[in-house]
C-alpha cells in the first residue's frame, strides 16, 4: 500500500497460541461488549433442563420475573447461585431491567457467584448511575474477603466505566488490581487496560501495555491508533497501521475510519482517496461512521465535489452527515448551498447551526451569522459555547457593541460556562467595540487565561492608545509563565508605536528574537518603520528596511511612505510610492496619496500629473464604507450610497460636520474638495 514506507522499525511479538480465553458459562452468558445489553439469555444445560429457569429465560416483564422468584423461594432453588444468577441476569441487562431490584436481590443472596457481581456491574456501568458499578466491585471484595475473586469479566466493565467518566486514578487503581489477581495476559482485560488509558490521555502509558501484551486482536490496535488519531498524532496512527499490515492483521471499519481521520488532518488528499479505494477494493462496510469520516476528510482537503457525490449516495444520513455537508460547502465560501442543505435538514441542533454560524464567519458575512443566531432562538435551538464565540467575533467585526452587551448578558442568563475561549472573545469583543474599560474588567473576572486572552487584552490596550498598560501586560504576561507569539508581539509593538515608545519599540522588537526565537514578519517591521517614521527617524526606517531578512511588502513601504509625507520628504516619500505603484499599479489609493503628498508640498504641477495618470490608466479610487450600530442595528454606507431612507437628512449633518472641519489648521479644504470629487 501507498503507506508502507509509513511502517514502523520495530515489531510486535506474535501472540502465543495458547493464550486464549477460556470458556465457560460467564463466557456463554455474557460475552465482553459485542453481546447487545438487551440479550440476557443463556442456552447452558441446566437452566434449560429445569422447568422454572426454563421459564424465567422467556420472560417479558418484572412482574412474571417476581413469580418466578416467589416459586424460586418456596421451592427453595434460590438458594442455588447459578439460578439466583439468572434472577439478577434479569433484573440487570434485560429490557425490563430494575437495577434497584437487582441489588436487593443480590445483597440478600448468602453467597453470590462472580456472574451476579459481574452482571450487576455491568447493569450500572451501561446505567445513567456509572459510578455505582466502581462501588459495588469496592462491596463486592469487601463482602467477600477471600471466599471469592474477580474474573476476567469484572475488569473490562469496571474499566469501561472509568474510560467514559475519565477517571483515571481510578482506572490506574483497578490496573493495580488487573496485575494482582493475574488477568494483565488476559486479551479482552489487556484491550479494555488500553481503552482506559486511551480514553484518559496516557497514551504513553497506553503504547507500552499495547507493546507487552503477549495477545493482541483488531480491538487492540484498533483503541492505539485511535488514541493517537483522537490526540492529534496522525504520523503516529500511520506508522502503527504500518506494524499492523506487517503482522497481517486485516483492517475493519473501524480502522479505515481512524486512517481516513489521519489523512483529514494531515489535510493529505492524495493518501485519502488511497484509503478510500483500499475500503472499496477490500469490500470493507462503509458503515455511517465511516461515509462520514470520508466525507469530513475530502471536506478537510478541499475537495467538497467528493464529498458531495459522497453524501448524495448515502442510503442513510446522521445529522453529522448533513452538518459535515454544511461545513464543507462554509469552507468553500459556498453559503448558499450551505443555506439550502441547512433548510433542507429533516433534524437540527446545535451543531449545523454553528456550522452554517461559522460557515457566514469565514465568509465575512456577519450580519447573515447574528441573523442565523436569531433564528437559533425562535427555532429554540440552545446555542452553546462555540455559537457564543461565533457570535461575539461577529460584533467584533461590525463593532456592535450593544448586541455584544445583550449576548454576555445572555451568557449570565442561561448560565454558561466562561471557558478560557468565551472568555478571550468577550475580551476581544469590548476591546474592538471600542469599550476598553468592560474588556479589562472581563480580563480580570475570567477564571483562566491563556495566550490569546492576554494577547486579545494587550491588542486592545494598544488600539485604544494605552501603550504603557499594554506594555505593563506583556511584561506580566511573560511573568506568569506563558509564551507570547507572532500577535501578541504586533500588539505590543503597535501600542509602541501609537505611544511615540522608541526605546521600548527597538527592545522589544530585538526580544523577539533573542529571547523568544520568533523571526518579524513583513507586519512586524511595518510597525517598527511607522514607530520610527512618526518619530521623525526616516533614515532608521530606511536602513531597517534595506535590512530586512525577507522582501518588503506594501505594508512596509506603505508606513514609510506616510512617514514620508507626514514629515515632508518628498523625495523618500516618492522612492515609497514607486515601490507601492510597482506591485499595485491599479490601486487609486496610492495615487490619490502621492498627489496629496504633492498638493501639501505646493507641487501643485506634480499632484495634477499624478491625477491625469490616474485618468490615462483607468484607475478609480475604491470609494470608502463605514458602518455605525444603532439600537442593536449595524448600517453601512459607501461613498454617494443613497439607499438610506434618511439619506437627505444624512447628508445635511455630512455637510454641517464638513464645514466644522474647514476651520481646522490641518485640514486643505481644497484637497478635500479634489480628494471626493
Amino acid at each position: 500500500m501507498i503507506i508502507s514506507h509509513l511502517r514502523s522499525l520495530h515489531r510486535t511479538p506474535k501472540p502465543h497460541p495458547n493464550l486464549t480465553p477460556t470458556s465457560s458459562f460467564q463466557t456463554r452468558s455474557l460475552p465482553p461488549s459485542k453481546q447487545h445489553p438487551t440479550n440476557w439469555n443463556t442456552t447452558h444445560s441446566f437452566i434449560l433442563s429445569n422447568p422454572l429457569l426454563s421459564l424465567l429465560e422467556k420472560c417479558k416483564s418484572m412482574d412474571q420475573m417476581k413469580q418466578l422468584q416467589t416459586q424460586m423461594i418456596i421451592t427453595g432453588l434460590i438458594s442455588d447461585a447459578l439460578a439466583s444468577s439468572r434472577l439478577i441476569a434479569f433484573c440487570a441487562i434485560s429490557e425490563s431491567r430494575n437495577l434497584d431490584y437487582c441489588k436487593r436481590i443480590l445483597n440478600s443472596l448468602h453467597k453470590p457467584n462472580v456472574f451476579s457481581w459481574n452482571v450487576t456491574i455491568r447493569g450500572y456501568c451501561e446505567s445513567q448511575q456509572p459510578q455505582e458499578s466502581v462501588l459495588l466491585y469496592v462491596e463486592m471484595l469487601r463482602r467477600n474477603n477471600k471466599a471469592l475473586r474477580p474474573d476476567n469479566f469484572t475488569f473490562p466493565f469496571l474499566l469501561k466505566c472509568c474510560s467514559n467518566l475519565s477517571l483515571i486514578w481510578m482506572g490506574f487503581g483497578l490496573i493495580g488490581h488487573v496485575i494482582r489477581f493475574g488477568f494483565e495476559s488476559d486479551l479482552y482485560v489487556s484491550n479494555a487496560v488500553i481503552h482506559v488509558l486511551v480514553s484518559c490521555g496516557e497514551l504513553d502509558d497506553a503504547h507500552k501495555v499495547f507493546d507487552k501484551s503477549l495477545v493482541r486482536d483488531l480491538v487492540s490496535w484498533n483503541s492505539i491508533i485511535n488514541g493517537y488519531v483522537k490526540s492529534g498524532k496522525p504520523w503516529e496512527g500511520l506508522r502503527l497501521y504500518g506494524r499492523m499490515e506487517e503482522e497481517g492483521i486485516k483492517p475493519d471499519e473501524v480502522t479505515m475510519i481512524g486512517m481516513i481521520s489521519c489523512c483529514a488532518q494531515l489535510e493529505s488528499l492524495n493518501l485519502g482517496m488511497e484509503f478510500h479505494r483500499y475500503v472499496e477494493e477490500n469490500q470493507i462496510k462503509m458503515t455511517v461512521p465511516l461515509g462520514n469520516a470520508l466525507m469530513d476528510m475530502y471536506v478537510k482537503c478541499g475537495n467538497v465535489e467528493a464529498a458531495e457525490s459522497l453524501f448524495s449516495k448515502m442510503s442513510k444520513k446522521t445529522i453529522v452527515s448533513w452538518t459535515t455537508m454544511v461545513a464543507g460547502y462554509g469552507k468553500c465560501g459556498r453559503m448558499d448551498a450551505a443555506r439550502k442543505l441547512f433548510d433542507e435538514m429533516p433534524d437540527k441542533d446545535v451543531v449545523p447551526c454553528n456550522a452554517l454560524i461559522g460557515g457566514y464567519i469565514q465568509t465575512k458575512c456577519f450580519k447573515e451569522a447574528l441573523a442565523m443566531f436569531h433564528e437559533m432562538q425562535s427555532m429554540k435551538i440552545n446555542p452553546d459555547e462555540v455559537t457564543m464565540v461565533y457570535c461575539l467575533s461577529a460584533c467584533s467585526h461590525l463593532g456592535a457593541l450593544d448586541l455584544g452587551i445583550w449576548i454576555h448578558h445572555y451568557i449570565k442568563k442561561h448560565n454558561l460556562s466562561i471557558t478560557v475561549a468565551l472568555g478571550t472573545a468577550l475580551v476581544d469583543m469590548y476591546a474592538k467595540c471600542g469599550n476598553i474599560t468592560k474588556a479589562l474588567q472581563v480580563f480580570d473576572e475570567i477564571p483562566s487565561r491563556n495566550s490569546l486572552t492576554w494577547t486579545a487584552i494587550i491588542v486592545g490596550l494598544a488600539n485604544h492608545g494605552n501603550a504603557h498598560d499594554a506594555i505593563s501586560h506583556f511584561r506580566e504576561m511573560i511573568s506568569v509563565g506563558l509564551t507570547p507569539d507572532e500577535v501578541t508581539f504586533l500588539g505590543v509593538l503597535s501600542a509602541c508605536c501609537h505611544g511615540g515608545l522608541v526605546t521600548e519599540g527597538r527592545e522589544i522588537f530585538t526580544e523577539m528574537t533573542s529571547s523568544f526565537n520568533i523571526f518579524p514578519n513583513c507586519k512586524h517591521y511595518s510597525c517598527m518603520v511607522d514607530l520610527f517614521g512618526r518619530a521623525g527617524l526616516l533614515e532608521e526606517a530606511e536602513e531597517l528596511i534595506k535590512n530586512m531578512l525577507i522582501r518588503p511588502d506594501d505594508g512596509v513601504w506603505g508606513a514609510l511612505f506616510f512617514a514620508c509625507r507626514m514629515h515632508k520628504n518628498i523625495e523618500m516619500g516618492e522612492q515609497a510610492a514607486l515601490k507601492l505603484l510597482e506591485s499595485n499599479p491599479s490601486d487609486g489609493g496610492i495615487y490619490v496619496l502621492l498627489a496629496s503628498m504633492y498638493w501639501e508640498a505646493k507641487m501643485f504641477e506634480k499632484s495634477m500629473e499624478v491625477r491625469k495618470l490616474m485618468r490615462v490608466r483607468g484607475v478609480d479610487k475604491t470609494p470608502g464604507c463605514s458602518s455605525i450600530e444603532i439600537d442593536g442595528i449595524v448600517f453601512e454606507f459607501i461613498v454617494r450610497d443613497k439607499s438610506h431612507p434618511q439619506n437627505q437628512e444624512i447628508f445635511e449633518l455630512l455637510v454641517h460636520l464638513t464645514k466644522q472641519l474647514v476651520g481646522l489648521e490641518d485640514i486643505d479644504c481644497q484637497f478635500l474638495l479634489l480628494s471626493s470629487s
